[in-house]
């Protein structure tokens, strides 16, 4: 990892001349939605992905574009077809020149008590979750070794931490969790050319948080010490970070923005602070 030329802070957060593929970025309250207009705000040009929601996606890079001034194109990818997926990053490397930072972001939500959920959906929210992450992965790496640098963001949730008790999650938490150790691994791994890290955010204001139903997210307000749900954008910083030359000895981390999950409940019954 070599030590960027920079010293002022603003320069070494900037992104102005990279090229930042996301993943999972068809939804305007989304995290995809959030961190791409992250990136563009801070110069990077944005290659990024949807999976059905094409007039929407499209509306999202358009907007982007025209706000910031930056290059954005959207491209229609399933990621749990890996040969998809390898040509999506070949085609981002043939319209931008290259990647310099690859945001793992698609990922869906199944619920269902352990042994009623059916063995189909555990396996979709497997492919989609962890597997369509590792094809991520395994298409940019050759990119990312050939030119000697390149930064991994996942994103994997505080649900790969903890337990999710207003709704039984087994499938979903059990994928995040490994994608937890997926990062992890691949900073290992490809410690010589490359820095992977992964963001867990905690319970948000997200497209998911309908088909979750108030009961959780009412629950969840309180589960945290923040005592509310999160936005996209109080998040989209520490992806634009572990992107940034800011970051250039930061590899392997998680990094939480779960408003305080991790240190207890906001309101505890028959406790007062």
């Amino acid at each position: 990892m070599a030590v960027p030329d920079a010293t002022r802070l603003l320069d070494l957060l900037s992104l102005k001349g990279k090229v930042v593929a996301i993943t999972g970025v068809s939804g305007f309250d989304g995290i995809g939605h959030e961190v791409a207009r992250g990136c563009a705000e801070m110069g990077a040009d944005v290659a990024m992905t949807y999976y059905q929601r094409q007039d929407e996606a499209r509306r999202i890079a358009d907007d982007i574009q025209t706000e910031y001034g930056v290059r954005v194109k959207a491209y229609a990818l399933d990621v749990t077809d890996e040969e998809a997926t390898r040509q999506f990053v070949d085609d981002v490397v043939r319209d931008f020149g290259r990647i310099d930072s690859f945001v793992a972001n698609a990922g869906i939500v199944r619920y269902g008590p352990f042994n009623e959920l059916p063995v189909t959906e555990w396996e979709q929210v497997f492919k989609v979750n962890l597997v369509g992450t590792m094809h991520c992965a395994r298409a940019v790496r050759p990119y990312f070794q050939k030119q000697g640098y390149g930064s991994l963001v996942i994103s994997a949730s505080t649900l790969g931490h903890y337990i999710c008790p207003f709704v039984p999650g087994t499938a979903y938490v059990s994928s995040k969790a490994g994608l937890l150790h997926l990062g992890r691994q691949l900073a290992y791994e490809w410690r010589a050319f490359a820095r992977v890290n992964t963001v867990f955010p905690g319970y948000l204001e997200v497209g998911q948080v309908p088909t979750i139903g108030e009961v959780f997210a009412a629950g969840a307000e309180k589960l945290a010490a923040a005592d509310r749900l999160g936005k996209a954008k109080e998040i989209k910083a520490a992806y634009v970070y572990l992107m940034s030359d800011a970051s250039s000895f930061t590899t392997g981390s998680d990094i939480s923005c779960d408003g305080g999950l991790r240190l207890g409940p906001s309101a505890i019954p028959g406790q007062t602070m």
